[in-house]
């Protein structure tokens, strides 16, 4: 687990206050998997995984906002935002910042969600103080220019009508509203189309300046990498920038939620002309903090996490009434969800729903058997290592880790936490979760007669 290391010491005052405290936060074997920090003056936080058996090195930069830090007028704005850091700064055009990537054949992109947003390029390791230096200007200089707000919005309008375009896709939005209501977690992360197409320019700048603040901020890069090097590369981009001002800045702590309210036994229907309807039946999950969430995982897993699932051997294999069907689990500061999705023929909406209904009302009363918990807990700690295998996905886990936990835990730790799950804990957070009263959210070209009967399946 988490162990200090060493502090540098200085000899002024004006040394402290400049003084980069680097910790050892995960001891890797032979360095292979050594997770190191370092707090930067300004309260800019740098943390990094070795791995030097690979000829790849991905950067990124987490900045500690999401969509659930909008007001309703704002509801967009991250997003929109995102897309702006790649339109220019004062060192590089947009074209600069993406043919400076292209030419050493890396990739570059970002992604915005509900709680964080995050900016990455993944090189070879060669190419390193490339992407570090590309990425820490976009972050550091963005000019956000109202001609690229303008054009950017046009894209960000195609960008909600495909998403609009894919029901399957849309459900899930969906039901974060029939879970949360008008709550910024309930909200769409891309905004909607009239928010969009209000934003201008000066309140994105605003946006900007109060949320990527260093001390707002996680670095991170993983892969054949020298911790102490991208060190010294972020602080000459984030000084020659400006951007590390204040000596004694603190990092933000994690974000502890808003006791978010949700709700039970809600249905929302948008009736739509497409081939299936999309469904998902779920209820209150757990906050991603809650010790409980291995045993939801390996609940998650064993219901509707792969092909020996329950649901989908009901669902699909016996009866073939739907090619998609899964669980899944969202984990916030404060709140989850646990969901079933299901995309099946408009007839067997109904016939879908009760299965699915049945299932989880059965593991909530009687649980799991224990050869599906150990199947599960296999499947889960087999997954778990095979998604870690690449330095991009390194990166997100500690990254992510050091923004939304403080702490990094090894892979050897978190595969103990899944093993030492017991079918005991698995029952337990069972009854919990499965037995509160589910919402209901689908898309489809449901007739009134069927909508009608979807209250059924969350009475």
């Amino acid at each position: 687990m988490t162990s200090s290391g060493s502090t540098a010491t200085a000899r002024t005052s004006s040394e402290a206050r400049a003084v980069a405290r680097t910790q050892t936060l995960v001891q890797g074997t032979n360095g292979i998997g050594t997770v190191r920090k370092t707090t930067l003056p300004g309260g800019l936080r740098v943390v990094t995984e070795t791995l030097p058996s690979v000829r790849s090195a991905t950067f990124g930069i987490w900045a500690h906002v999401g969509s659930r830090d909008e007001t309703p007028s704002l509801n967009g704005a991250t997003h929109y935002l995102e897309h702006l850091l790649f339109k220019g700064t004062s060192k590089r055009s947009a074209l600069d910042i993406s043919s400076a990537i292209d030419a050493v054949g890396g990739e570059m992109n970002a992604f915005t969600a509900k709680e964080y947003t995050c900016y990455y390029a993944r090189v070879l390791d060669t190419d390193l103080p490339l992407a570090i230096d590309v990425v820490c200007d976009m972050l550091t200089g963005s000019l956000i220019l109202e001609d690229d707000v303008n054009v950017e919005r046009g894209a960000i309008l195609e960008e909600i009508a495909m998403t609009e375009d894919d029901p399957g896709d849309c459900v899930h939005d969906l039901f974060a509203h029939t879970m949360f209501g008008d709550n910024p977690l309930g909200r769409p992360v891309l905004g909607t189309v009239d928010t969009v197409n209000a934003l201008t320019a000066d309140r994105i700048r605003r946006f900007y300046k109060k949320h990527y603040d260093p001390t707002h901020l996680v670095v991170a890069a993983a892969g054949n990498i020298d911790h102490n090097k991208v060190v010294r590369q972020v602080r000459a981009a984030f000084e020659k920038a400006g951007a590390l001002k204040s000596a004694d800045a603190t990092p933000i702590a994690p974000r502890d939620g808003r006791r978010t309210l949700r709700t039970a036994g809600r249905v929302e229907l948008i009736g739509r002309k497409t081939e299936q309807a999309h469904v998902v039946l779920g209820m209150p999950g757990l906050a991603r903090t809650d010790d409980r969430r291995w045993a939801l995982g390996v609940l998650n897993t064993a219901l509707g996490g792969g092909m020996s699932s329950r649901l989908f051997q009901e669902v699909r294999e016996k009866r073939g009434l739907a090619y998609s069907v899964y669980s899944y689990t969202s984990g916030f500061a404060d709140c989850g969800l646990f969901g079933v999705y299901a995309g099946c023929r408009p007839s067997q909406v109904h016939d879908v729903l009760k299965i699915c209904r049945d299932e989880l009302d059965q593991v909530a009363e009687h649980g799991l058997s224990d050869d599906e918990i150990d199947r599960a807990i296999g499947q889960l700690r087999g997954s778990t290592v095979l998604g870690l295998e690449d330095t991009g996905a390194l990166m997100n886990r500690i990254g992510k880790s050091e923004l939304c936990w403080g702490d990094q835990m090894s892979v050897d730790d978190m595969l103990a936490r899944i093993a030492a799950v017991t079918p005991d804990d698995v029952r337990a957070v069972a009854h919990d979760i499965l037995g509160q009263r589910p919402s209901l959210s689908v898309i489809g070209p449901l007739k009134d007669k069927q909508a009608s009967r979807l209250q059924e399946a969350v009475a």
